[in-house]
């Protein structure tokens, strides 16, 4: 059973509602509780089932202490066990955690508590709809108390506008969601300031703040060197020098001599102080029963030291015991993974960059101008771009970015929106154009008022879009996720069969004592093969092959107006063998206008288009538009007036057109099946009108009064200028092209000769075109659908690749796998080349990875010592190991250079995969 308690008092500030749950074995029945919850002078309302498994909610993590695959599938799996929770993915290369959650079951502190029990930090990044949310962050220099967090909470809630408040005593931050319309972060602000606190809106990064662990690995680095170096030369230099030789080799007690005395001082700092942090790691990860990179270099770096320290109190505690210890091992292994790691984490920093930048694209500042009743200027200021809210009035310069999305309300100027959406040439703006957040006004000076602020604006969805597709993972990261399971216990085990088989080699005489290196025994040469091999295998280079290269193409994507939602649409985009098109606003310009119109009743024209468009004001259609366009600028060159009747029973039919009773007649506008439909005969001479129509490409619009046409309109819509050499580009690379329509056939077969597309169809309905994609997915054909209206949204989801252009709809746009901001078809071309450049480069990566460790560890195990005399020390087993994981993010931040390809010699030499 749950119950939600709702307070009626205002003392009552931690929380609105609570949720109990409990079991009917319980003693307490359910009257019982909410009697005597009612009595307590709370309200009682039972929660449906329904009410609790529908709710979802999705909350971002931060995670940090994560070496490769096997931590992160650790956490994961951990996550998916909590009752409550749907779905969790975990991204190493970017340490963050998508979990989706029923709220009402789980909260996301219950998330960060398990996450923290298994031995990694956890810190809540977003939680629920971060629309219309502010974080804030209290003065640091001042301490709080839980009450102090409470009459915050309490003053914030009591604000107008304010939906929830959320407090956080630890980390001193409030999290406050609402209404946008109502209030904004500066009344927050000063409301929080008249409570007598100061707080500051959290800016976000984009990225994790990694400076800190950077600095911490950097002055480990440091400091093992500090240790490591002398004892590097007490063990490999110093002994060749005779004076310092005999110093090294005077005995203190029994055979123990200064010069091991110095190298166990040396080394025990780096092993237990700077060498800590995998010991807690590799601690929490085997008491969790999974294991992980630091178990196997606890693994390894104890096994050298503490046969050293063996060795050491051996030679303290006999006269005659003679065996080399070598501490330098542990130490140097140590510093070079301590060197590993911070390379590693400075290469990751880069491949975050693209987010990085695109948030850096919205200015710091920005004027506001305060206007007095008349809407006159009464003064202005400089505010910082995060207090901006809507409905405010800004002013932009020549040469300063935009800082919120809004809309012209004074002035001319152009607008270079390349950064946005990947356009070139600065697009003109005035009175009542929109403008974007980021892009840079170049000449004139514009005042704007704010439509879209904070994380509503385009440039925060941009930003919110490339963080969930490096979030999601590509199908081929499976295949590291399942070798990562099973790569720990098989190194473990692989080093334990490499000692053995030497150690019984040795013991057995199996090869010459002249094999043995100087100052070593059978046991010691064993050992040396044994460590070597549990250190050089690198699972971290298999688990970053393909995150880090999926997060540097969809950034890289990203800047090149690009928008790629996930891995497995980056993945899929280069396979496709067959890209379904639609045809208007997507081989065309999608700004049909009324080129002519031809009259076959008694109506004059302005009579005719007032009657028209009193029907097509109810319609979205962008047909519908251009009639209506159309007819203002009739109206302003006849000055006539406009159709006043009432419509009723306005019906909209997709695919075909509208009708509705206008003044007591029914007044149909659409094509010939909605003619049909409504059973208005078509003469001989009408048809042959149409068909000559459909033959200039040019779609007609039917229109009858009471079942007798009266007219036909004619629309053109320009074909785009590069869609013919798109098709021709994608048919070259073993692409088919395909048209799938709602307009009449005539035209569609028209466009179709223009853009030299064979195959078409017509007078599809939105099921239609996810019928034709679903017969060719039959046929094992991966289909792509390029589309950008609402009637594309259902063939977009149902594509393997949905591409939506970004002029197109917010319904197409959220159904596609990918958005083309630029509208322009020369990125679908670009859509497939980054994805064949990214699955090559993931290729690359795996290779490495994979043949790094097929090689590495025969050749750590001694495969060719007995041919070649060659043998890897432990020592540089540990700096192959650091320099493969680093390769492999090195390889990736290769994609950054990439460049779209601009001329057909180019893009010819790309091979679509089959």
């Amino acid at each position: 059973m749950c119950l939600r308690i709702r307070t009626c008092e205002l003392r009552m500030i931690y929380t609105s509602s609570i949720v109990l749950k409990c079991s009917f074995s319980q003693i307490l029945q359910e009257q019982a509780m909410q009697t005597a919850i009612e009595d307590a002078g709370f309200d009682v309302v039972e929660i449906k089932n329904e009410e609790m498994h529908v709710n979802t909610t999705v909350c971002r993590l931060r995670i940090k202490g994560m070496t490769c695959t096997a931590c992160s599938s650790c956490v994961e799996s951990i996550l998916e066990k909590i009752y409550g929770v749907k779905k969790a993915v975990v991204a190493l290369a970017i340490e963050e955690a998508e979990v989706h959650y029923n709220p009402w079951i789980v909260s996301y502190k219950t998330l960060i508590n398990c996450i923290s029990d298994t031995g990694f930090e956890a810190e809540l990044i977003s939680a629920g709809n971060e629309s219309n949310r502010i974080h804030l962050k209290l003065d640091g220099s001042a301490s709080y108390s839980q009450k102090d967090m409470e009459l915050l909470q309490n003053t914030l809630m009591e604000f107008l506008g304010v939906k929830n408040v959320e407090t956080n005593l630890q980390s001193r931050t409030i999290v406050v969601a609402y209404d946008p319309d109502e209030t904004g972060p500066r009344c927050l602000l000063e409301v929080i300031r008249k409570a007598g606190y100061t707080a500051a809106l959290q800016r976000d990064l984009g990225a994790p703040d990694r400076s800190e662990e950077m600095k911490g690995y950097k002055l480990q680095f440091f400091w093992s060197c500090a240790f490591t170096i002398p004892l590097f030369a007490c063990s490999m230099i110093f002994p060749y020098i005779p004076a310092l030789k005999v110093i090294l080799n005077t005995r203190i007690v029994n055979m123990l001599t200064v010069g091991t005395l110095i190298r166990w001082v040396l080394s025990s700092p780096v092993q237990f102080v700077l060498g800590r942090r995998f010991y807690i790691g590799a601690y929490k990860a085997l008491g969790h029963g999974a294991t992980n990179m630091d178990v196997l270099i606890v693994l390894g770096t104890n096994a050298a030291y503490f046969y050293s320290v063996y060795v050491a109190i051996r030679a303290a505690t006999s006269a005659h015991f003679k065996e080399t210890e070598f501490f330098e091992t542990s130490a140097m292994l140590i510093s070079f993974i301590l060197l590993g790691k911070y390379l590693e984490i400075l290469a990751k920093g880069k491949t975050s960059e693209a987010i990085a930048k695109l948030i850096e694209l919205q200015p710091e500042c920005a004027t506001l101008l305060e206007l007095d009743g008349n809407g006159e200027i009464r003064a202005e200021m400089e505010i910082s771009t995060q207090l901006i809210h809507r409905k405010d009035v800004v002013k932009i310069v020549p040469g300063k970015k935009i800082p919120t999305d809004g809309i012209v309300v004074w002035g001319h100027s152009y607008v270079n929106e390349s950064m946005i959406t990947g356009e070139a040439c600065p697009v003109p703006k005035k009175t009542g154009d929109k403008i974007i957040a980021g892009t840079l006004n170049e000449s004139g000076v514009l005042h704007a008022q704010t439509t879209r602020v904070g994380s509503e604006t385009a440039l925060s969805q941009i930003v919110r879009l490339v963080k969930a597709a490096q979030m999601a993972k590509a199908p081929v990261q499976k295949y590291a996720d399942k070798v990562s399971q099973y790569f720990v216990p098989f190194v473990v085990l692989a080093a334990l069969v490499t000692w053995l088989a030497w150690l019984s080699a040795g013991f057995c005489h199996s090869y010459p004592k002249a094999w043995l290196p100087a100052s070593m025994d059978e046991f010691e040469l064993a050992l040396q093969f044994g460590i070597a091999v549990l250190v050089i295998a690198c699972p971290c280079a298999l688990g970053l092959a393909t995150p880090t290269a999926v997060m540097v193409a969809t950034g890289k994507g990203a800047s090149q107006g690009i928008l790629i939602k996930g891995g497995q649409a980056l993945e899929n985009a280069h396979k496709v063998h067959c890209m379904v098109f639609d045809k208007t606003g997507t081989l065309t310009e999608g700004k049909p206008a009324v080129t002519r119109t031809k009259l076959f009743g008694s109506l004059d024209l302005p009579t005719f288009y007032s009657l028209v468009s009193s029907v097509e004001a109810n319609s979205t259609h962008p047909i519908a538009r251009a009639i209506l366009q159309h007819t203002a600028s009739l109206q302003e060159e006849t000055s006539s007036q406009t159709w006043n009747s009432k419509v009723e029973g306005f019906e909209s039919v997709t695919g075909q057109g509208v009708h509705a009773i206008l003044a007591g007649k029914r007044v149909a506008v659409g094509n010939r099946r909605l003619m049909q439909e409504l059973n208005v005969t078509l003469s001989e001479e009408l048809q042959q009108h149409l068909q000559h129509m459909e033959d200039l490409a040019e779609t007609a619009v039917l229109v009858s009064i009471d079942d007798e046409i009266f007219g036909i309109i004619s629309i053109t819509d320009p074909v785009k200028e590069e869609a013919a050499w798109a098709i021709s580009m994608l048919q070259s690379w073993g692409v088919q092209s395909i048209i799938v329509t709602g307009d009449n056939w005539g035209t569609a077969r028209a466009v179709a000769k223009r853009v030299g597309v064979e195959i078409v169809i017509a007078e599809a309905d939105p099921t239609a075109k996810v019928e034709k994609i679903k017969d060719l997915q039959k046929n094992g054909m991966i289909v792509g659908m390029v589309g950008d209206g609402i009637n594309d949204s259902p063939a977009l989801v149902a594509a393997d690749v949905g591409m939506a252009i970004g002029a197109g709809t917010d319904v197409a746009i959220e159904a596609a796998d990918i958005v083309l901001m630029r509208s322009n078809l020369e990125d679908v071309l670009t859509a497939i080349d980054l994805s064949k450049k990214t699955f090559s480069r993931i290729k690359i990566n795996y290779l490495w990875a994979m043949g790094y460790n097929l090689l590495a560890l025969p050749l750590a195990a001694g495969v060719l010592f007995p041919f070649i005399g060659l043998r890897l020390p432990p020592w540089v087993a540990g700096a192959a190991m650091a320099v493969s994981s680093v390769s492999v993010v090195c390889s990736s931040l290769l994609l950054r250079s990439y460049k779209r390809p601009n001329s057909p010699n180019s893009l010819k030499q790309i091979k679509v995969a089959s």
